[in-house]
C-alpha cells in the first residue's frame, strides 16, 4: 500500500510539473512580446538589453498618436461582431435542420462544408481581389464581414450541429404537437436549451474573426483595415521595428485574451456540451 501511495503521489507531481512546463512554453512568447513592447527599437535588438533595460511607453504613444490605433481597433470590432452575428444567423437554422430533420445527404453535406476549410486561401486570392475591385467592394466593411462569415460558417454549423444533436428530439416534437412553428421551435425551445453551446460557438467564431490576418491584410488598404493590417504595416525594407511591432501586437492580442479569460467558464461548458459523457 505504501508503494502504491508513493507511486500515486509521484504521478501527481509529475503531471503537475509537466502541466506547468507546457503552460510556461505557451506563455513565454506572449511574455516576451509584452516585454519587448516596452523597449525602444534600438534596445529590442541588443543582446545586452534582453531582460534589463530602461522601460519606455514610446511605442504605445507612437501607436495611438501616429498610427491611429483606435480606428483599426474599431474596424476589428465591427467586422468580428457582425461576422459572428451573421454566421450564427445562418448557422443556427442550418444546424437545426440537419440535427432534427436529417436526410441521407446530411453527412455528405457536413463533410463537404468541412472540406472547404482545406482549400488554400492563396489559390483564390487573385479571383477574389479581381472580383471585389470590379464590383467596388474592395476595402469595405461589408466585404470583410462576408468573407469572415463564410470562412467560419463551416465550423459554426459543425459545432452547433453537435450541440443540437444532444437535445432530445422528443422535446421538439412536443412543441410541434402544441402548434409551435419552426421559428418558434428555434426561438423558444432550441436556443434556451443550447444556449451554452451557442455562446461558446459565438465566442470561438469571434476569436477566429478577430485573429484573421490573411484576408483582412489583402482585401483592405485603409477604410476597413483591421489590427492585422496595422501589425503588417510595422515593417520596412530595412527590417522590422520590433519595439513598435510588439506594442501593436500586444494591443491587438490584449482584448481577446481578456475576453477569453473572463469567459473561460462559459467556453469550457459550451465545448463539453456535446462531449461523450
Amino acid at each position: 500500500m505504501a508503494i502504491v501511495a508513493q507511486s500515486s503521489k509521484y504521478g501527481r507531481v509529475s503531471r503537475a510539473t509537466l502541466a506547468w512546463v507546457v503552460g510556461l512554453l505557451f506563455f513565454f512568447p506572449i511574455f516576451w512580446m509584452v516585454l519587448t513592447s516596452f523597449k525602444t527599437d534600438a534596445d529590442a535588438v541588443k543582446p545586452e538589453y534582453l531582460l534589463f533595460f530602461q522601460p519606455t511607453l514610446e511605442n504605445y504613444l507612437n501607436m495611438t498618436e501616429n498610427y491611429d490605433y483606435w480606428r483599426f481597433a474599431r474596424n476589428s470590432v465591427i467586422t468580428a461582431v457582425f461576422a459572428t452575428i451573421f454566421a450564427l444567423a445562418v448557422g443556427i437554422p442550418c444546424a437545426y435542420a440537419m440535427a432534427f430533420n436529417p436526410s441521407r445527404a446530411t453527412k455528405d453535406v457536413l463533410m463537404w462544408m468541412l472540406s472547404t476549410k482545406m482549400l488554400p486561401a492563396a489559390a483564390v486570392l487573385y479571383p477574389m481581389t479581381f472580383l471585389t475591385k470590379s464590383m467596388g467592394l474592395f476595402d469595405t466593411h461589408f466585404l470583410i464581414i462576408v468573407v469572415l462569415m463564410l470562412i467560419n460558417l463551416p465550423i459554426v454549423i459543425w459545432m452547433l450541429f453537435t450541440y443540437f444533436k444532444e437535445i432530445p428530439k422528443e422535446i421538439i416534437e412536443a412543441g410541434q404537437m402544441d402548434g409551435v412553428n419552426t421559428w418558434g421551435e428555434i426561438r423558444e425551445i432550441l436556443i434556451p436549451l443550447a444556449w451554452g453551446g451557442i455562446a461558446s460557438t459565438a465566442l470561438l467564431c469571434f476569436i477566429f474573426c478577430w485573429n484573421e490576418a490573411y484576408w483582412t491584410v489583402r482585401l483592405t488598404t485603409t477604410e476597413a483595415a483591421t489590427l492585422s493590417k496595422l501589425i503588417e504595416g510595422n515593417r520596412a525594407p530595412e527590417g522590422l521595428f520590433f519595439g513598435r511591432l510588439s506594442a501593436v501586437s500586444t494591443a491587438a492580442v490584449g482584448p481577446i485574451v481578456v475576453l477569453g479569460w473572463f469567459c473561460q467558464k462559459q467556453l469550457v461548458q459550451g465545448l463539453t456540451f456535446g462531449a461523450v459523457k
